[in-house]
């Protein structure tokens, strides 16, 4: 699995492309395999159709296909340097409606992807107490155990007056210089000495590393090659001579561009003579081209030619050339300019400290599973085959648009369970454009194939015809008999039905696994920043010690199965030997024999809730414990305290809550509440189609 690190810039005109190639080479100068992924650019749609998804709060459904983008260009990587975004003010005006979510687009990125975050920030005309309030600010906004430290770019480069980067090749428009620091100055701003930060490497503005070709002013100008020359000569200086031919020696300097209009023959000639004598002339540009004497021109062109001096025109005027010259971001570097991608990736690489990405890489630390990481998992893996999920609910206009939407992206082969008619009618009402491939079953046409069966598996508890005929008017026990026959690979239900209707068919039909004694549930809780599993706060109402040590044994096992690595604990109102009586002493035990099954397993108890989930009370309560304050499944004492206080987050919090999911049984069967969500159901029936992808 690849290190995702961010690049989060603090402001505009960090330099973030140039410092992502240097950062890149420098990780793959020590043997890693880097990658690069920029959000807005390879996600592979339109920036109006990304605008969309922020514009109609479809937020999670972009992070989730940046996911799926991201999966695609990374694959086999080992670190993944991701650009953050400040669009403020800037040229890309493409994305400039943005600036509305810069600040929540970069904090969500960072937890959809579990990354680690370097801040970027440059110098600019900010004084040395601004530059530290800013990357103040910027730390304040992620998570800090995220943060791998930060890099200072462009330290005494050329700035306008607005302190951004402000470099000319004009020989008359040379900008100011900020104030001159040294590294030193940076390296002893409190927030590093103190090692609030780490800082992991300072850049120094190089004017070298902007100089572009002169094949890159031809073509930025579209001008007209008369003489080729060498396109690769670099341009240092560009200088619009126009002043009386005495004068032009000191301006014929190594890499100097002539620019003059192409009426004046006696520049044109000097320029060419100069290079013929061994002056590295860059170019000659010559304006306002319809004036040019032809016969002149052959002449100036074969000293040119001998002396590789390159020669454009343009029909523009000089007034109007020299302003387009002047407008031009040289800081830029065309991707077929190697030489000074070269160079700029060895500057760069020189300045940066890599060793603590590097104890990143290489630490044991256990990731969070953020909750959009766990949407995308979900529903690629239940794509990967697909399974037949039988919706006896489907009447119910939440099944009948989730259905929809799980049959178009190949989650699950959905089979509804209900009147077509009525279904078609509520479908439409609804406005839900059914799928083609969505199959509907009229249970009046199927029932009675299955009274034979339904008294085969219940005939030792009195079961005949006529009571299973009965029996079979419910939908929900007519389906489960479709899975407990293998004509179907899960059931999804109780939208519109209690938990105990759902699931006890399940419990007397389908049965328990080989080695469970209890069949128990979970939550997936999509918190903010990550997922938890929540166990067990639907079935069991107050279990004894073996019963909870079983319970935490098929979470960690589901934990595991939908990529959640467990660290488990056993929740209690006390945390360690805090507190005493028989409800502590029940975790206790439970804890105990988990231990003693599956020491593989990284478990605590008793913890109260606090201890378990933050940091800090985790430091102050629990400091020894592997779990206190980074525990993702947490197991309740009964079933009062589970389901309260699953329903408390929910609803306080307002997150996505995916479950009931039912462990132990022989084959998946899920409950819904009946305030379930169409996105609820959605990853409700691609959670089902995983545990019977791997059920067989």
């Amino acid at each position: 699995m690849s290190l995702p690190i961010v690049l989060l810039p603090t402001g505009r005109g960090v330099g973030l492309y140039s410092l992502q190639l240097g950062l890149q080479y420098s990780l793959m100068q020590h043997g890693y395999k880097v990658a690069t992924f920029n959000p807005l650019k390879d996600c592979g749609i339109s920036p109006q159709e990304i605008e969309a998804y922020f514009r109609n709060d479809q937020i999670k459904e972009f992070f989730e296909l940046l996911l799926e983008k991201h999966d695609e260009k990374t694959a086999n990587a080992d670190i993944v340097l991701i650009t953050g975004t400040f669009i403020k003010n800037s040229n890309n005006r493409d994305f400039l409606w943005l600036n509305d979510f810069s600040k929540t687009f970069n904090i969500t990125l960072t937890r959809a992807f579990n990354a680690y975050v370097i801040l970027i920030t440059h110098q600019g005309k900010k004084a040395l107490s601004e530059i530290e309030s800013q990357l103040t600010f910027a730390q304040a906004q992620i998570d800090k155990q995220s943060i791998i430290g930060a890099i200072i770019t462009k330290l005494n480069a050329p700035v306008d007056n607005d302190g951004q980067t402000y470099f000319s090749l004009l020989d008359e428009q040379k900008p100011p210089l900020a104030k001159t620091l040294n590294k030193s100055d940076i390296a002893n701003l409190p927030i590093f000495k103190l090692k609030h930060l780490t800082l992991l490497g300072i850049t120094q503005w190089q004017d070298r590393l902007t100089y572009p070709r002169i094949g890159d002013i031809k073509r930025l100008l579209k001008a007209k090659t008369l003489c080729e020359g060498d396109q690769g000569h670099r341009v240092k200086t560009i200088t619009m001579y126009s002043r009386s031919i005495n004068y032009i020696l000191e301006e014929l300097n190594p890499g100097t561009l002539i620019v003059t209009s192409a009426d004046r023959a006696d520049i044109m000639m000097a320029a060419c003579f100069a290079a013929q004598k061994g002056i590295p002339l860059a170019g000659l540009l010559l304006t306002a081209s319809y004036h040019i004497h032809q016969e002149m021109l052959s002449f100036c062109l074969e000293v040119a030619q001998k002396a590789k001096l390159p020669i454009l025109s343009t029909q523009n005027k000089s007034v109007s050339t020299i302003l387009k010259l002047a407008s031009i971001d040289y800081t830029g570097i065309p991707q077929d300019d190697i030489e000074r991608l070269e160079m700029l990736q060895h500057s760069i690489a020189e300045c940066i400290d890599i060793k603590p990405i590097e104890e990143k890489l290489s630490s044991a630390i256990i990731k969070k599973m953020s909750p959009a990481a766990f949407r995308y998992y979900l529903t690629k893996q239940a794509s990967q085959r697909k399974q037949r999920i039988i919706l006896p609910e489907a009447e119910e206009p939440r099944i009948l648009k989730a259905a929809s939407f799980c049959q178009n992206r190949n989650i699950a082969d959905c089979l509804l369970l209900g009147n077509p008619e009525n279904i078609h009618i509520i479908a439409k009402k609804q406005g839900i454009k059914l799928p083609q491939s969505l199959t509907i079953i009229d249970p009046n046409t199927i029932k009675s194939r299955y009274i034979a069966p339904l008294v085969a598996l219940r005939k030792h508890k009195g079961m005949t015809e006529v009571m299973a005929q009965d029996a079979l008017e419910d939908g929900i026990t007519l389906a489960t008999m479709m899975l407990a026959e293998s004509e179907v690979d899960g059931l999804v239900a109780g939208s519109t039905h209690t938990t105990a209707h759902t699931i006890t068919p399940a419990f007397k039909l389908i049965k328990t696994k080989p080695g469970c004694t209890l069949v128990s549930s979970v939550f997936f809780m999509c918190l903010e920043d990550q997922v938890m599993v929540y166990g067990d706060c639907a079935v069991n109402p107050d279990p004894t010690a073996q019963q909870l040590a079983e319970i935490a044994i098929q979470s960690a096992i589901s934990a595991t199965q939908f990529g959640i690595e467990p660290k488990i604990a056993m929740i209690s109102y006390s945390t360690g030997s805090s507190g005493s009586g028989d409800d502590v002493e029940k975790v206790k035990e439970a804890t105990l024999l988990v231990k003693q099954s599956h020491p593989e397993f990284i478990i605590d108890g008793p913890l109260q809730y606090d201890a378990a989930t933050v940091p800090e009370v985790a430091k102050a309560k629990a400091p020894d414990s592997a779990v206190a304050g980074c525990a993702n499944v947490i197991i309740f004492p009964d079933l009062n305290t589970g389901n309260t206080t699953y329903k408390a987050v929910q609803r306080s919090a307002k997150v996505l809550s995916i479950g009931p999911i039912l462990q132990g049984l022989n084959k998946p069967v899920n409950d819904l509440s009946r305030g379930t969500t169409v996105d609820d159901i959605i990853y409700t029936i691609a959670i089902t189609a995983i545990q019977a992808q791997r059920s067989k």
